[in-house]
């Protein structure tokens, strides 16, 4: 089959699967007329059964991150992120058992739909409610940035080779030429980010909670079933795993550089070198173009961000891209303070290679502080709270459990097998190993004669960036229309008004961050631990002590979610001081969330000690 083909039997593939998000989307409006509005659109009625509930937990906990920014590290430092993942099986076992049938029956005793709506119920305080309010809305921002990025990334890799779509790229990009914010970013980027926007503000606007539950079991079942497929073509194609893992002991990690690139003659017009193309160093070796390059009519040489190979097996295996006309290139490595250079096996032992931290990607501290920040961390979400508001009874609640727990630890385990096969197949992806999941499914289908199956192997990363998206746009609009407008602003709001202010909000606020990303950040995956780390520290530990002490007062409550924030956003802004670099600073070694969670929970048992006190002695 010829490229164009196999383009298109992958688009129709990935297409059938939207057309799918859609029904559902349709189908639960169809639900929702029969309903009480804002229950049913921010909560479902409450009435979630085993597998909508488990499949819904799941898939919003593995969001674009787990099938983007995961394997990108996996790919990058090695079999250790079985390790630094390790935690995230237990998850279920500690959001869910530490907090589920208490929040439960908490929200159903006082009619709460929102995380703000349960604290202040508990609290019996407008303020906490508020408060809590600004800090969902503050960090499920970063979210979304992070996660319309990443829907970008995909539809990039599935569309790159269809006609239609190239020529809308060249058109777009003349378009938006010189424009303020968006004019320096790539067209094709623009153009898919603009169509995934599309899909998903409009199908969450318009199903509301039960979409989101409904399309989030679809998309559980294609996630799982995505990996397990792309293991089995993946580790076929690289001859086993044993024989994976012997190559991986044999890998050098590559070097970051800069080379000079010379034609052998002056072009008669602009003549431009594709990011990704492989080049023949002068010395004989082998190098990845790490960005696009572009030569004016009768240069010939000019400056570029090279990668190069040093493992000697890919060297002497990697041909150089045929461009069509004879290049010279040239290398000189960046000095590197790193860890890994030169070693063989690193990618198959702790810490893992790292180009910017001597001691690795994960020593021993560090490996403990990411035990606590996935298992706890994770539980501290907003996100994953409401749907612990939403199950129809503690069996399910016991099921589910176990379920999620098993769910996550074959995910996270054979994502981590895939990706540093990945390696063998795709090497020199380093230049940009966001995309290797895309791409990997891309190479392997295929390359088994199957590519129509790329398009469902693509769903599964897009499965996950859409149900996180839907579920984070759904709680701002919630934080909106029922903790802000409702609550405070006009509680005699009829449901017609609270509806279409559901949708207008959904809209606005999808609209919003796709304007935000459109020149995209440049420290996306550091925006999603930071707004993940900040939202736990923010609410873990008062909701924690509110659902199981008694004394806990809305004076704790408050203290320990604006000390968390305090202690979380000086430790990042030391970190951009110290590093110049938006970073977080390990104070002991230790992420921001573990000292966040220890000041949130003091202040808020000293404020809580405090006010009993005052009682007491009045």
């Amino acid at each position: 089959m010829n490229e164009a083909g196999t383009t298109n039997t992958a688009l129709i593939s990935f297409g059938v699967y939207l057309l799918g998000v859609f029904f559902l989307a349709w189908l639960s409006s169809r639900v929702r007329e029969k309903k009480e509005f804002v229950g049913e659109y921010f909560l479902g009625s409450r009435n979630l059964g085993l597998w909508a509930f488990a499949l819904t937990f799941a898939a919003t906990s593995a969001s674009g991150g787990s099938f983007m920014g995961f394997p990108s590290l996996i790919y990058t430092h090695g079999w250790v992120l079985a390790l630094w993942i390790a935690s995230y099986m237990v998850v279920p076992i500690v959001g869910m058992g530490l907090l589920g049938k208490r929040m439960n029956r908490l929200a159903r005793q006082s009619g709460a739909v929102t995380i703000p709506d349960i604290i202040k119920a508990r609290f019996k305080s407008d303020a906490v409610g508020m408060i809590a309010t600004l800090l969902i809305l503050f960090f499920m921002f970063f979210y979304l940035l992070a996660q319309f990025k990443a829907g970008s990334k995909i539809m990039t890799t599935l569309l790159q080779d269809v006609p239609v779509y190239q020529n809308t790229v060249a058109a777009l990009g003349d378009a938006i030429d010189g424009l303020t914010w968006v004019g320096g970013a790539e067209p094709e980027y623009v153009l898919c980010l603009l169509v995934f926007s599309f899909s998903v503000i409009v199908y969450t606007a318009f199903g509301g909670f039960r979409a989101v539950v409904w399309t989030d079991v679809m998309q559980g079942v294609v996630m799982g079933a995505g990996v397990i497929i792309l293991l089995i073509l993946t580790l076929g194609q690289v001859g086993g795993l044993s024989k994976a893992t012997e190559q991986l002991k044999e890998m050098t990690p590559p070097e970051n550089g800069t080379g000079f690139i010379t034609l052998g003659q002056s072009a008669d017009e602009d003549t431009t070198l594709p990011k990704g193309s492989w080049l023949r160093l002068t010395d004989g070796g082998i190098a990845r173009l790490a960005e696009h390059v572009r030569l004016a009519k009768g240069k010939t040489e000019t400056e570029a961000k090279l990668l190069r190979i040093t493992s000697p097996a890919e060297v002497e295996r990697i041909e150089p891209t045929q461009l069509g006309f004879a290049v010279s290139t040239s290398f000189t490595p960046t000095e590197a303070n790193g860890y890994g250079a030169g070693r063989k096996g690193v990618y198959v032992s702790a810490p893992g290679p790292d180009p910017d931290n001597e001691d690795g990607f994960l020593n021993v501290w560090v490996a403990v502080s990411f035990f606590f920040f996935w298992a706890f961390g994770s539980a501290g979400q907003p996100s994953n709270m409401v749907r612990l508001m939403a199950f129809n009874g503690t069996n399910v609640l016991r099921k589910a459990m176990l379920s999620i727990s098993i769910y996550f630890t074959v995910i996270y385990l054979l994502l981590v097998v895939i990706f540093c096969s990945g390696r063998i197949l795709l090497p020199g992806m380093e230049i940009d190993s966001d995309r290797i999941m895309p791409e990997l499914a891309t190479t392997v289908t295929s390359s088994a004669g199957v590519p129509w199956l790329a398009g469902l192997l693509l769903a599964a990363p897009f499965a996950a960036v859409m149900s996180s998206v839907d579920s984070f746009l759904l709680m701002v609009s919630s934080s909106v229309v029922r903790d802000i407008y409702q609550n405070r602003v006009n509680p005699d709001a009829s449901e017609q008004r609270l509806k279409k202010l559901s949708y207008l909000v959904t809209a606005v606020v999808g609209i919003l961050a796709m304007l935000a990303v459109l020149n995209p950040p440049e420290y996306l995956q550091d925006l999603i631990v930071f707004a993940t780390s900040g939202l736990a520290g923010c609410f873990l530990m008062p909701v924690l002590l509110g659902l199981y002490w008694p004394d806990m007062t809305a004076r704790g409550a408050i203290a320990g979610m604006l000390g968390g924030l305090g202690c979380h956003l000086g430790l990042y802004l030391m970190g951009w001081f110290v590093n110049g670099k938006f970073a977080s600073y390990q104070l002991l070694e230790f992420n921001p969330f573990i000292w966040a969670i220890l000041v949130s929970g003091l202040l808020s048992y000293l404020a809580s000690l405090k006010r009993a006190t005052e009682k007491v002695e009045n």
